[in-house]
């Protein structure tokens, strides 16, 4: 199949899934396009096994697109531009602090205690492997995936500063996660050591200058925005913020998903930020939430056909599992201690460790990432076990967060 073909099965599948879901289902739009993708992959896989369809071409057609380079490098930077548009820069100051620890020292306890304990749990299976790897693992599966919690966070009836709390969390810490996974998979395979020092200032210039860049990318488009009333070239000046700056940040060696974070709610929130008088920009909203919504449903549907093309053994299976739980653990202790810690200084509201705990959806940066390691013994275990945790995450997790929220929810507001 060709580049094209594969695209507009995709799109056309995408498209019925969607509709299917909105008809009869009615869930939230990602779970609904993965559970879709997950149904038609087992049906077509059966249907295999059987001698009723031959899956072989499609099969290839699917492990030959790159989808770590597909996302990593091209649909995220739109997809974290589009969802930090629609973010209240004015709401997020008031948890800057918040958001910050939860985005920096959260990801990185995650990443420690996720990896330690499937550390320990595939030793006890007989499965061992070096202790780096099992901090890379963590490093994969620890950062939230922006585009599945938005999305679910939009039909979700949670309070403002919630929803900020876990949405400005999620924009920010799948940076610091790629980050982190960055250096582990630099200390894992040897090529280049590095030191305390060196990583410390890997860190800080991925920090620093990717907040930089993100600013000054959107205020020069804010301040060609501001200039022009043709929604047609304002759509055009956007797309080409997100594809340049994007690839800039690449080049630059600065965290590409800070920056359109960044430059996403710079533009977002320019009135707020600069003062300016301006007109509403509704086309250009409606481009935005349009453009996401198609990304977000290939996405989702390719995530689910990519699991046609993962053997999974019944090791797999079992590590898969014990990644579930350690995924679960990490995320908890992980939100649990800087919320006790900074619960003295900041309002939380009734809930809020279980409803940050539970959703913190995981997706598609954590599956890119596993398909960009290196070819190896434990690739395809990795691959398996991520795949097995972002199915429960998306799928379970996603379907059940609503009802978790009216559990917290209501009784807060009865008490009140």
């Amino acid at each position: 199949m060709t580049a094209f073909q594969i695209f507009a099965l995709l799109l056309t599948l995408a498209a019925l899934g969607a509709y299917v879901n909105r008809r009869f289902f009615r869930l939230p739009a990602t779970v609904g396009l993965m559970a879709f993708a997950l149904l038609i992959s087992l049906i077509a896989l059966g249907l295999d096994r059987l001698g009723f369809l031959d899956m072989t071409l499609a099969s290839r057609s699917i492990a030959a697109i790159d989808f770590s380079g597909l996302f990593l490098h091209g649909m995220l930077s739109f997809l974290l531009f589009a969802g930090a548009l629609h973010i209240d820069l004015a709401e997020l100051k008031k948890f800057r602090a918040v958001v910050a620890v939860l985005a920096t020292i959260g990801t990185a306890v995650t990443v420690f205690v996720t990896g330690t304990l499937v550390w320990y749990m595939a030793g006890w299976l007989g499965f061992s492997f070096p202790y780096i790897e099992a901090l890379l693992f963590g490093a994969l599966i620890a950062p939230t995936d922006p585009v599945a919690i938005l999305g679910i966070l939009k039909e979700t009836p949670v309070s403002k500063s919630l929803r900020i709390k876990i949405g400005g969390e999620s924009l920010f810490n799948d940076g610091v996660g790629v980050v982190a996974f960055l250096v582990l998979l630099t200390l894992a395979t040897g090529k280049e050591p590095l030191s305390p020092a060196d990583i410390a200032a890997l860190l800080g210039w991925q920090a620093v200058g990717s907040v930089a860049l993100g600013l000054t990318l959107g205020w020069v488009a804010h301040r060609l925005l501001d200039s022009i009333d043709d929604y047609k070239l304002e759509v055009m000046l956007t797309l080409a913020l997100v594809a340049g700056g994007y690839s800039l940040a690449e080049a630059v060696y600065v965290s590409g998903p800070i920056t359109m974070v960044v430059a996403g709610l710079v533009v977002g929130n320019h009135s707020h930020l600069f003062a300016t008088a301006h007109k509403q920009r509704v086309h250009l909203d409606l481009f935005w939430e349009l453009l996401d919504e198609i990304l977000n449903a290939i996405l989702f549907l390719l995530m689910g056909f990519e699991m046609m093309v993962i053997p999974i053994t019944a090791l797999d299976l079992a590590l898969g599992l014990f990644a579930i739980l350690a995924m679960l653990m990490g995320r908890f202790v992980s939100v649990a201690v800087p919320v006790a810690l900074m619960r003295k200084r900041y309002n939380f509201e009734k809930g809020t460790i279980r409803l940050l705990t539970w959703g913190g959806l995981r997706g598609g940066i954590s599956i890119a990432m596993a398909l960009a390691l290196p070819a190896g013994a434990l690739r395809e275990q990795f691959l398996a076990m991520t795949y097995m945790a972002v199915a429960f995450s998306i799928l379970f997790q996603g379907t059940t967060f609503r009802h978790v929220v009216r559990m917290v929810v209501k009784p807060a507001r009865a008490g009140t």
